[in-house]
């Protein structure tokens, strides 16, 4: 299943089903394949892109997001924390996502990060989150995590994150190029806890 998991940049990321699942789609390129499934976390630019979002909706794709991304794209369908819904053989979940600190990502907002369940697998897509208390109820066999700090997880915190959730693999979000030192660092922090996946790598460890 990692395997089929493609980060996009930031916090964008494809998962090859079936069913065909973008999440936060970022500076992507328009395919001939449309999405089936679109997960819009919250309503900062970064991770709603209408444009992006544009380039892969056909007549049958569906969208969810958070209450404030149905009001930016027509036609979104609103997840509640902890509501699910049955997409072909994909199982998706809303979880809460939100900063405790800061201003960026507050609660009220009604962020949301994802558990997918495909193919036998838990992907937990953390979105832009802080540590919560909600991350106790989740035990992922993929984590895909944050590791900016910018009202999210810092690196510190994402191994913190790691050490309770214990998932087979991780990956890393909410970074680029110019700052793939940080995403090094993380690696090195969670080796022997989980295998952390890097799309700079040459192999998948």
């Amino acid at each position: 299943m990692i395997d089929r998991i493609q980060w996009l940049g930031h916090g964008g990321f494809f998962i090859q089903g079936p069913p065909l699942i973008y999440i936060n789609p970022w500076r992507v390129t328009r395919s001939i394949f449309h999405a089936d499934v679109i997960l819009v976390g919250h309503h900062h630019p970064e991770h709603c892109s209408l444009a992006d979002i544009n380039k892969l909706r056909g007549k049958d794709t569906q969208v969810f997001g958070s209450a404030l991304v149905t009001q930016e794209i027509e036609g979104c369908q609103f997840l509640r924390h902890w509501q699910s819904v049955q997409i072909d053989r994909a199982g998706i979940k809303a979880v809460p996502a939100y900063s405790t600190q800061g201003w960026q990502h507050p609660k009220e907002d009604g962020g949301l990060g994802f558990v997918i369940s495909l193919n036998l697998y838990d992907i937990y897509y953390a979105g832009d989150t802080e540590i919560i208390p909600e991350m106790e109820r989740i035990r992922p066999d993929i984590a895909i995590l944050p590791i900016d700090g910018n009202g999210t997880l810092s690196i510190a915190e994402a191994v913190d994150v790691v050490k309770q959730m214990r998932p087979r693999w991780v990956i890393p979000s909410n970074w680029g190029p110019e700052t793939e030192a940080n995403a090094r660092l993380f690696k090195r922090e969670v080796a022997g806890r989980a295998e952390v996946i890097l799309p700079t790598d040459s192999d998948t460890g």
